[in-house]
């Protein structure tokens, strides 16, 4: 079994329902996903029901985000199957709650700049927990403004070179935090494309505190930096993972559903990893 571990729903940063992302990936033969919704575990249980009638595998999942300070740079946390998941109910509120209180900030000055009323950017954010900076764009698109969620508005707006920006940091909590919260919760920590965030220091600091895998295949890391991972994984045995991190058209680039897989391997290693682990802790015993 294959599978995409890395998809968004319209509940947190995507243009996409789960039944319609269900139906997507059955038209295109996919075995498994997982959902992982930024900091909102909701559509896990539905997720799973619709899956199990259209024969797709539903893999419980959320993205958890972190803020790590020593670097001044946010870092994202994959956790999977949690046995606890409402342990992590109160980190997600909070997540939300300082991630509403950023995008209003950014909202407003981009109102500002060009107009478009928070009303609006509240509407285009319709089924989502939070407002995301796609979220914005799609109201800057709605007015005419801009004509893509990704261009020169969008560098203009949110690109951290850019003299512009109107960029607000929401400060979650640390990375360490967060995956001593999965464990907490029972869940398998997986640390997100360290390429696109450029975490690669932080997850060498993470392996020693526990962290259980890396994602290796996604479209914010490089042939190289694939290649780099997987050799650091066999080091400190840790899961490979990957998936597309689909969004839908909310996507930086056109990627469908199931276009970056974790193989056979990688799924079997993960849904296999709680029993591993409980049979190494009996045997120190």
């Amino acid at each position: 079994m294959t599978g995409d571990l890395h998809c968004h729903t319209r509940l947190s940063d995507s243009s996409m329902g789960i039944d319609d992302l269900i139906v997507l990936a059955q038209k295109k033969g996919l075995e498994a996903i997982a959902i992982a919704d930024r900091d909102c575990q909701a559509g896990t249980v539905r997720g799973k029901i619709i899956g199990e009638r259209k024969g797709v595998t539903v893999i419980p999942g959320v993205e958890l985000s972190a803020y790590d300070s020593k670097r001044e740079a946010y870092a994202d946390i994959l956790c999977y199957f949690a046995e606890s998941p409402d342990r992590l109910e109160g980190l997600c509120h909070r997540n939300i709650d300082l991630r509403k209180r950023a995008s209003q900030i950014m909202t407003l000055k981009v109102a500002r700049k060009y107009p478009i009323t928070p009303e609006l950017v509240t509407k285009c954010a319709s089924g989502s927990t939070a407002v995301f900076e796609q979220h914005i764009m799609h109201a800057l698109m709605e007015c005419g403004i801009a004509d893509s969620i990704y261009g020169d508005i969008y560098t203009e707006l949110f690109s951290p070179e850019s003299p512009d920006n109107v960029l607000t940091v929401a400060k979650f909590p640390e990375p360490a935090d967060i995956l001593a919260a999965i464990h907490e919760a029972g869940g398998i920590a997986v640390l997100a494309h360290p390429g696109s965030r450029n975490s690669f220091e932080l997850l060498d600091e993470l392996i020693p505190l526990g962290l259980d895998g890396v994602e290796v295949w996604h479209p914010g890391n490089t042939a190289e930096q694939q290649e780099s991972l997987i050799k650091l994984a066999k080091e400190h045995g840790l899961l490979t993972i990957g998936g597309t991190e689909f969004k839908g058209m909310y996507s930086d680039r056109a990627l469908c559903v199931g276009d970056i897989l974790t193989p056979e391997a990688g799924v079997k290693a993960l849904l296999s990893y709680k029993s591993k682990m409980k049979k190494k802790k009996a045997a120190q015993k």
